[in-house]
């Protein structure tokens, strides 16, 4: 099978500007279409090896240029789903993150064969962590430090798949979301991760995707079981602490960080239920990302 990184730059350039690619993510496949060079670089800095198909894709994506008298004053970019326009055009320079987050909502909006949760997931063993946290709460930069030093599988940065029908969690892994300072964190803390080009000045502030690990990509197929549910928050200067989280309380959070929930009825119910029956729940603050990895190591 053919991957991203077997075209050059220029040749991936020409393909997503004319027929577009067919981009293997996790169980999705987005047929994927744009001139625009940010776009092009993105995707060859940080997809390389992730596989192209061709035919039936699940989501088809255009980021363009509108045709508005704007474009010559300041640029902006369109992404379009199935051809139609669904968001406010953003700054030209925010291309590549526009197509990560509209990739995003493609997957949370779309998807509903799964329970979709906003959260991190990693996995050791075959046995994985879901992570779900509000922005700002470190739970990407923590994401990036487990599967960067820590030796755990990235299963996806933003969202848990819990598949309805036998409760495991499928894997979506992709490029992590860095924002503001835990960009230069993740630099240091992770020699030779691969990131993006930092954008400035979106609505999340600066940010920067890194790239997810090949063995991640490569085990795409694999699903893992729930094992634990870890509710994370940075606070500067604070040591380690994990507080047991009470099972009830566990699944009303859960289900408030879930996209689908409601929409599933009766199904959505069973599903979270399940998951919250064979995890172990922590609430888990912390500030030193050594301490957070020693923490996660020692989970029962």
């Amino acid at each position: 099978m053919t991957h991203v990184g077997s075209l050059t730059r220029a040749q991936l350039g020409e393909c997503l500007a004319g027929p577009g690619i067919h981009l293997r993510t996790g169980r999705f496949t987005t047929l994927l279409r744009s001139p625009i060079a940010s776009v092009a670089d993105g995707i060859h800095r940080l997809y390389g090896d992730y596989p192209l198909s061709s035919g039936f894709a699940d989501f088809h994506l255009d980021l363009v240029r509108p045709a508005t008298l704007r474009r010559w004053l300041r640029p902006q970019v369109t992404l379009l789903y199935d051809r139609r326009s669904m968001f406010k055009p953003l700054p030209l320079d925010q291309a590549f993150p526009m197509f990560e987050w509209g990739l995003n909502w493609c997957v949370s909006s779309r998807a509903n064969r799964y329970l979709i949760i906003h959260a991190a997931v990693v996995e050791k063993n075959g046995r994985a962590v879901i992570l779900p946290a509000p922005p700002g709460s470190g739970k990407s930069t923590l994401c990036a430090a487990l599967v960067g030093r820590g030796g755990w599988r990235l299963l996806s940065d933003e969202l848990a798949l819990l598949r309805l029908e036998e409760g495991v969690l499928h894997p979506l892994p992709r490029p992590i979301s860095l924002k503001n300072a835990s960009i230069a964190v993740i630099r240091d803390y992770v020699p030779g991760s691969v990131m993006s080009r930092a954008v400035t000045d979106t609505a999340k502030g600066t940010v920067a995707h890194m790239r997810a690990p090949a063995d991640s990509v490569a085990r795409a197929g694999e699903s893992a079981l729930p094992a634990w549910v870890v509710f994370p928050r940075f606070e500067a200067g604070s040591a380690a602490t994990a507080e047991p989280v009470a099972r009830a309380d566990t699944f009303m959070q859960l289900a408030q960080n879930c996209f689908n929930y409601s929409l599933l009825g009766a199904e959505g119910f069973t599903a979270l239920a399940g998951l919250v029956e064979r995890s172990r729940g922590y609430r888990f603050r912390y500030s030193k990302l050594d301490d957070a990895l020693a923490f996660f190591d020692s989970l029962p």
